[in-house]
């Protein structure tokens, strides 16, 4: 399976690329959750943020595969501890590039490489319209989206 989305965004690079890294966009978009990390290929990342096992719930686990500030951020990622017993074996690949458009940033979301019966593909499908949505929110007005919860 193979998700991928596109969005123009009404900022300049360097304010989505906040959104993706720096811990004040991430919380933005990303559900309330941090993105921690050295940022180094092959370094070990975390989104660390509210949830069942309150508000040091690890979402998502993983190593950064590619770091071009302001370009690319690609990393594969295993769903948190609390969400799967068998964590460790289920991973995905997520990639977003950005590049600019005239005055807009186009953001390009590719979600692949799949592992076999991985149970959140289907949620993936789901979220991720919301994640970037709210990127694209909270770079444009400062605000992030209110989904109801």
């Amino acid at each position: 399976m193979k998700l991928e989305y596109e969005i123009y965004i009404g900022a300049e690079p360097e304010k989505v690329w906040e959104a993706l890294v720096s811990p004040e966009g991430t919380k933005a978009a990303f559900f309330g959750s941090e993105l921690k990390s050295s940022f180094a290929v092959g370094a070990p990342f975390e989104y660390v943020g509210p949830g069942n096992d309150g508000d040091a719930t690890v979402h998502v686990y993983g190593t950064i595969e590619a770091y071009e500030p302001g370009k690319k951020l690609a990393y594969v990622e295993h769903p948190g501890p609390s969400y799967r017993e068998r964590h460790a074996e289920l991973t995905s690949r997520v990639t977003f590039e950005l590049e600019k458009a005239g005055t807009t940033t186009k953001l390009t979301l590719i979600n692949d490489e799949w592992s076999e019966n991985h149970p959140a593909a289907d949620n993936a499908r789901g979220a991720w319209p919301m994640v970037i949505s709210s990127i694209k929110s909270w770079c444009e007005t400062g605000r992030t989206l209110d989904f109801g919860w």
